[in-house]
């Protein structure tokens, strides 16, 4: 039976069972791009280096056997930017030297397949069961194949609490939602549980919602009632629950 836990004040997820793997979702390496053109400017290379030493230093505190990339590692939607020809070899190259990385690609990854090194496993961005649970970047709906798992664990939406009087206003966040599973699964009964993964990028933030540019995901479109819902910070405090889940997603 897989375990999931979360990397305490990182937005990395564990999954343990007869082997131990790592979930990261949207590093969005060359997103400097988009940045610059609003005018702020970041040092070059800079967020690259420390995203590489960033994760390889949890990799190195926890051993697990792969990473697993939920999508959005690269930041330009339809091309490739120059930054992105360099960084992203890069980056799977030192990831690589580590443990085993399986990527999941997300709706910024179109032709990504060009900067991914041979010794990567890609697979499709339908995504990918691990025994009850479906892994996935969250842009697309899970096909009917998949129907008999009971948890989704998706990034894309960036989850970020929004509360001006709060000391955690515009930091990212981890959600967790209880749902009737035939809202995603329509032949389906019981119960399903969507776990939200933070994004690793933590420049995306704001702590003004209006400044803020929140993604849609279908299958959280899908959902017509909400069971139970957690939100919980990196660091593990919880500060909302379905009540206040319109904060987030």
């Amino acid at each position: 039976m897989l375990q999931a836990r979360i990397v305490p004040s990182k937005p990395v997820l564990i999954l343990e069972g007869k082997k131990k793997s790592l979930i990261v979702t949207d590093i969005h390496i060359g997103f400097e791009n988009s940045m610059a053109s609003n005018e702020i400017f970041i040092g070059k290379n800079s967020t690259i280096n420390e995203s590489i030493q960033e994760l390889s230093d949890i990799i190195d505190s926890e051993k697990p056997d792969s990473v697993i990339l939920l999508g959005d590692v690269k930041s330009s939607i339809k091309s490739i930017s120059r930054n992105e020809w360099d960084q992203v070899p890069l980056f799977f190259k030192k990831i690589r030297e580590k443990c085993d990385v399986i990527l999941i690609p997300g709706n910024h990854d179109a032709n990504i397949q060009r900067l991914v090194p041979d010794n990567i496993t890609m697979i499709s961005s339908t995504g990918m069961v691990e025994e009850n649970i479906l892994l996935t970047h969250g842009h697309t709906l899970p096909s009917e194949n998949f129907s008999h798992v009971d948890k989704i664990i998706m990034g894309h939406l960036h989850p970020v609490f929004f509360q001006e009087d709060s000391i955690v206003n515009g930091q990212r966040v981890w959600v967790s939602i209880k749902t009737d599973k035939g809202n995603i699964f329509p032949n389906k009964t019981g119960e399903i549980e969507i776990t939200i993964v933070p994004a690793f990028n933590k420049y995306f933030y704001a702590t003004y919602r209006k400044q803020y540019k929140k993604s849609i995901s279908p299958i959280i479109n899908k959902i017509n009632g909400i069971s139970k819902a957690k939100i919980i910070t990196l660091d593990g405090t919880i500060i909302g629950n379905e009540s206040n889940i319109n904060q987030v997603i």
